[in-house]
């Protein structure tokens, strides 16, 4: 059996499905979900994307690669989707961008399908946002069905003092990861707004940047990711055993 280097365009097997999420406004949102090619998977990790006027979609390149080696390298089902009005290789989802607003029902039916998928179960969810999708993530993510809140170079554009106040109140687990050289929000200044949510972790990033460009940080935030959702599991190897494909 060959084995092979994962690189940036590694893809490893997995079951890859196409999904439509259906907001409780009327809206059809279009996505994919990856799971282990041949078990159960053991977390869920539903991600919200970078700003879709900004170029953010359901494959930018932390979430694809994700859904490349997650499911494979730790049993972990990774769901991708294009919020309203953004559109992929997988299709264009249904309605227009609206400001952080209308994307709470997106949250929801992202979150909705994730808890009621069967054949196999979805179990303990998080919600992994990037960017935009950070601000989705601490507006919207307190769900019952939601475990913990993982964030991608949070910039707390839409976030309010109030959606910082109820994570707190709520107590559930929250991760910040941080880029020292984000263009929004450094490391120092996040654990200053963080500081009101007592359970927040605010990890900094050395050296990476807003869009996390690079194997070196994509590697770093998988690790960090698959940490919390699967405690003791990692680091993620950085070779496979066995067939792959190339992006």
């Amino acid at each position: 059996m060959s084995t092979h280097e994962i690189r940036a365009n590694t893809i490893l097997p997995a079951r890859r499905e196409e999904i439509e999420l259906h907001t409780a406004d009327g809206l059809t949102l279009v996505g994919e979900l990856a799971l282990p090619l041949d078990r159960d998977p053991v977390a869920t990790l539903v991600t919200l994307h970078p700003l879709p006027t900004h170029g953010g979609f359901m494959d930018s390149h932390v979430f694809k690669k994700a859904s490349y080696r997650l499911p494979a390298l730790a049993d972990i089902a990774v769901l991708r989707f294009n919020t309203r009005g953004t559109s992929s290789p997988r299709g264009t989802s249904q309605g227009s961008f609206d400001h952080a607003d209308g994307e709470r029902f997106d949250v929801a039916a992202a979150i909705e399908l994730a808890e009621f998928h069967e054949h196999p179960a979805l179990p303990h969810r998080w919600l992994v946002g990037w960017s935009f999708g950070t601000d989705l993530t601490l507006m919207y993510g307190l769900d019952p069905a939601i475990e913990g809140a993982i964030l991608l170079s949070p910039p707390l554009r839409w976030t309010g003092p109030e959606h910082l106040r109820d994570w707190a109140v709520d107590g559930r687990p929250l991760v910040a990861l941080v880029p020292e050289h984000d263009d929004y929000l450094q490391p120092e200044q996040a654990r200053e707004r963080f500081a009101v949510v007592p359970q927040a972790e605010v990890v900094g990033i050395d050296g990476c940047k807003h869009l996390w460009v690079g194997e070196t940080y994509v590697r770093r935030a998988l690790d960090e990711i698959v940490a919390r959702v699967r405690p003791g599991f990692g680091p993620l190897p950085t070779e496979w055993d066995g067939a792959v494909e190339e992006g």
